[in-house]
């Protein structure tokens, strides 16, 4: 039960009656007596005030921090600290798997201390959602759902029942069973309320809706006027567990909407222009706030699909206020009528409801007029690198540097022209000799770059939107009707993020054109988006690797960083659902399909993409399938699961039962010594560089999520435990075994160490020696000799997912620093919560400026318990030949409370020693 404050410095404790119940609130319309105006305030920090008015408690929450955050509107920025608690934590099963692991850990921590393990519990509500391990195995038949759905229980059997375990050990921990959707979606049709409710002593508090998720993606839910955000899974276990997140009161970036979407546009464009905008901007680490009256005609979805996305345009979160259009989509989605009435009320009394012309104070703002936005894709690397729909055929040639002849895919014959046809001679061997092809079912078929092998509608980020899943739904039945096809080389899916799309797809009868083209239901959850595309057909690999091909995916995703969507797809690109359709059916990115044709009809005549592009006036038509009803069926047994998630068999024991012999769950390492006092902070000598990377280096860079290879130090040590290598299953999966999680680390096929001169794949020079060899392997040998470690990187290093065991795995290589020129907010946060210094290279410094080839030893000096936030340090370098020289860096350990978890080994240490001690 929560403690609200009884300090209340500023006489905000009011009753607020709706209907026949009476609410207590903290209100900002009474605090302003003694605050000051607040009305043009972003909404989003009204939100923070509340919940700081709501806190007080003169240690965690001071006056000064609430007259700080009332003083932002005059500076429009702080650097003020505050202690910020959200109302509930949201996890996936990727990074809820380690996070229960981490509680489960520390349960055993408190209980060999001789304390009481069940002090460990979540103090906040906590629902867990499985939705990154389904793969797509099986595809374009009948039976592809059924058979994902299969293989997945048999795979992650063990992890379930960890995870089941967990729900019966925990309080206030809820998982919802594999198969029911992805975790955002979820989230915005059934978990969110919109205006929570909590008691404290005996009285029933509304606030609103808050939460902290250990996936980027967490911020769609600000779609729903709820302001939430990623964090990693060790912050939000620190949450669970009662800690406050420390933040600097946020810059707050305006983005005025105006206008209405043209004919043939979705949502899908909408986002990717923005994006674009918001990365060109600047907005890492600041709030963003919509506003503007062309918000009074964008759909709730369309709202929540921009919110998604806002790891993509770097900002903690995009924010959407309070209105009718929310009102009408709580309806829609059947919430309860009191609780719809509630979030009237209550924003309205709190100044959170947006009314038509309200323009708050913004650090910054920049607008768009929704009219102006043209169809886009996104790619071939990065989400907010955006590409007009007809621009996608140059972009490509200039990424190839090959000169490709218009013709028809069936008769183009790829041109070598050395160098980036193929990459070793064999290859080029092979190339001379024959065409690049493959043969399916018998026929041959030529397979050439820029050709389509995946074509997948997933994610949350559009599965959310009907409108957009309709459209798909129309193109394909116009498709079918004019006698296309999808092209054989093309692997196809249909991964919904929650049971009700394909309610409605039935409902509007569309789901039938769907699988005829091949769309065919392959699971509910992020499959393509997450990395879980699967194997692609073996001719179609054995032709990829072969001829050494530069084959694309398209996808209704969110992420097309290198490495993730399939080990053998160089090219990404982030489409909506229907043009992921009209992808499918042409085969290539090679084409124009704003003016080439995506195939002939039964009478050999040309069609076009303007021929089966569904209008709006259709798309409302099928909306109109959408009811409630459908949530109402769908959500009402949420929590239960099927036959086969019911029938796990769990101990009832509030400690976990470790077993050695298990290759998904081990006990890690982390909480070692815990009972004895922490080591003092002390300077870093003579480390070693374990790597040198460059810019935008991603979390999935740094601990892939896909495939593990048979052949990487993962895969040889499955098999040292007897597993085969059909039974891998992913990196993602396998996050509850540290060993298996450390060995990945850096392990991602794509990731280029300068050290090698740029060469692909997780090796590095062990520099006593000169020997090339593994990063994990290299690693092992330097903590053998007791050798600490740096990474050296450059802008923007751990942009991406919130993947805890990129700083995990970090710390357990013995990695003691990385050293950057800009880190990405979230990953920041995780390596000082694991005890790894992030330092940032000042005054234009970078590796290269530096001359940091990887073969020098570094000092880091001004390192004790003395430290500070942002304090800076000195960097000695020892050259091979025996030179020194120094630079100076920014300490990135930002706020007070980050220095005491860095202190006590890291955030959860922090928490574990607090208990013990107590």
């Amino acid at each position: 039960m929560a403690k609200y404050s009884n300090i209340n410095s500023f006489n905000a404790l009011k009753s607020l009656k709706v209907g026949q119940d009476d609410y207590q609130i903290f209100s900002l319309k009474t605090a302003q007596d003694r605050l000051g105006d607040l009305s043009k305030l972003p909404k989003s920090l009204k939100v923070l005030l509340e919940n700081l008015l709501r806190f007080e408690d003169e240690k965690t929450v001071k006056k000064e921090d609430i007259e700080a955050l009332v003083a932002w509107q005059k500076t429009k920025k702080s650097d003020h600290e505050i202690q910020y608690r959200p109302a509930r934590v949201l996890m996936q099963d990727f990074t809820g798997v380690p996070a229960v692991v981490d509680l489960a850990a520390m349960r055993a921590a408190v209980k060999q201390a001789g304390s009481d393990p069940e002090q460990i519990n979540p103090l906040s509500k906590v629902d867990l959602v499985i939705d990154h391990s389904v793969m797509v195995d099986f595809f374009g038949t009948d039976k592809a759902f059924e058979e994902n759905v299969d293989i997945e229980m048999q795979r992650n059997g063990e992890r379930y029942q960890f995870l089941r375990w967990g729900q019966s050990a925990f309080n206030s921990f809820s998982v919802v069973p594999p198969g029911t959707g992805i975790c955002h979606q979820v989230n915005l049709e059934y978990l969110a309320q919109a205006v929570w409710l909590g008691e404290s002593d005996g009285q029933k508090f509304a606030f609103p809706d808050t939460l902290v998720g250990t996936d980027s993606h967490t911020t769609m839910i600000n779609g729903l006027g709820v302001l939430g955000w990623g964090v990693g899974g060790i912050e939000a276990e620190a949450a669970m567990l009662g800690q406050p997140i420390s933040m600097l009161i946020p810059e707050v970036i305006g983005f005025k909407l105006t206008g209405k979407l043209r004919e043939g546009i979705t949502a899908t464009d909408l986002v990717l222009t923005i994006t674009q905008m918001l990365r060109k901007k600047g907005v890492v680490g600041k709030f963003v706030e919509f506003y503007g009256d062309g918000l009074a005609d964008l759909p709730l979805a369309d709202r929540a699909t921009i919110a998604n996305m806002a790891p993509e345009y770097g900002a903690t979160c995009g924010f959407f206020p309070i209105d009718d259009v929310t009102l009408g989509y709580l309806r829609l989605t059947g919430r309860n009528d009191d609780r719809i009435a509630l979030v009237e009320a209550y924003c309205k009394e709190q100044g959170l409801w947006r009314n038509a012309g309200d323009e708050p104070v913004f650090t910054d703002t920049l607008s768009l007029d929704m009219g102006t936005v043209e169809a886009s894709v996104a790619g071939p690397k990065r989400p907010q690198d955006r590409v007009v729909l007809q621009d996608i055929p140059s972009t490509f040639r200039s990424l190839m540097e090959l000169d490709l002849k218009p013709a028809k895919v069936e008769q183009e014959r790829l041109i070598s022209e050395g160098g980036a046809g193929a990459a070793i001679d064999a290859k080029q061997s092979a190339l001379q000799n024959d065409d690049p092809h493959c043969v399916i079912d018998g026929k041959r078929y030529p397979l050439v770059h820029g050709d389509v092998v995946i074509s997948a509608i997933t994610s949350c980020t559009n599965t959310s939107n009907p409108s957009v899943m309709l459209a798909a739904g129309l193109l394909a039945k116009k498709a079918v009707e004019k006698g296309l096809q999808r092209k054989p080389w093309v692997k196809s899916s249909l991964a919904p993020g929650s049971k009700v799309v394909t309610d409605y797809l039935n409902a509007s009868g569309l789901m039938p054109y769907l699988d005829q083209l091949g769309y065919n239901l392959v699971g509910y959850g992020c499959t393509t988006c997450i990395g879980n595309s699967g194997p692609l057909p073996k001719p179609i690999e054995d032709a990829i690797q072969c001829y050494d091909l530069n084959v694309a995916s398209v996808l209704s995703g969110n992420r097309n960083f290198e490495g993730r969507v399939h080990p053998l797809v160089k090219t990404n690109w982030l489409a909506s659902p229907p043009l992921v359709i009209a992808f499918g059916l042409v085969g290539s990115i090679r084409n124009d399909i704003t003016k080439e044709p995506l195939g002939v009809d039964q009478n050999g005549q040309d069609i076009y993409l303007k021929d089966i592009w569904p209008t709006q006036a259709e798309i409302d038509e099928v909306l109109q399938k959408v009811n409630t009803d459908m949530f109402h069926k769908e959500y009402a047994a949420v929590f239960d699961g099927d036959e086969s998630w019911q029938a796990i068999q769990i101990p009832q024991s509030k400690t976990y039962e470790w077993d050695e012999k298990s290759t998904y769950i081990r006990h890690p390492p982390f909480f070692e010594g815990i009972d004895k006092p922490a080591k003092p902070i002390q300077d870093i000598e003579n480390a070693r560089i374990l790597a040198v990377l460059g810019d935008s280096v991603t979390t999935d860079h740094i601990s892939p999520a896909g495939n593990i290879k048979k052949d990487s130090p993962a895969g040889r040590y499955l098999q040292e435990q007897g597993v085969d290598q059909k039974d891998f299953n992913s990196y993602g999966s396998r996050r509850g075994n540290h060993e298996v999680m450390m060995r990945g680390t850096f392990a991602n096929i794509r990731i280029k160490n300068e050290m090698l001169g740029g060469e692909e794949g997780g090796n590095t020079i062990y520099v006593p020696s000169g020997e090339k060899m593994a990063i994990y392997d290299a690693a092992m040998k330097y903590q053998q000799d007791a050798t600490p470690l740096v990474v050296v990187a450059g802008k923007e290093y751990g942009t991406g997912s919130s993947r805890d065991w990129a700083a995990k795995g970090t710390n357990l290589l013995g990695v003691k620093a990385v050293i950057a020129e800009s880190f990405e907010r979230i990953h920041r946060s995780n390596l000082v919560g694991m005890g790894v210094l992030p330092l940032q290279f000042v005054d234009g410094q970078t590796r290269q400026t530096l001359r940091l080839t990887g073969q020098e030893q570094l000092s880091i000096h001004g390192l004790s318990d003395d430290i500070e936030p942002h304090a800076t340090l000195d960097i000695e370098v020892k050259r091979a030949d025996g030179s020194t020289e120094s630079f100076k860096v920014l300490c990135r350990i930002d706020t007070l409370n980050e220095v005491e978890y860095f202190k006590a080994g890291g955030i959860l240490h922090y928490v574990l020693r607090n208990l013990i001690a107590a």
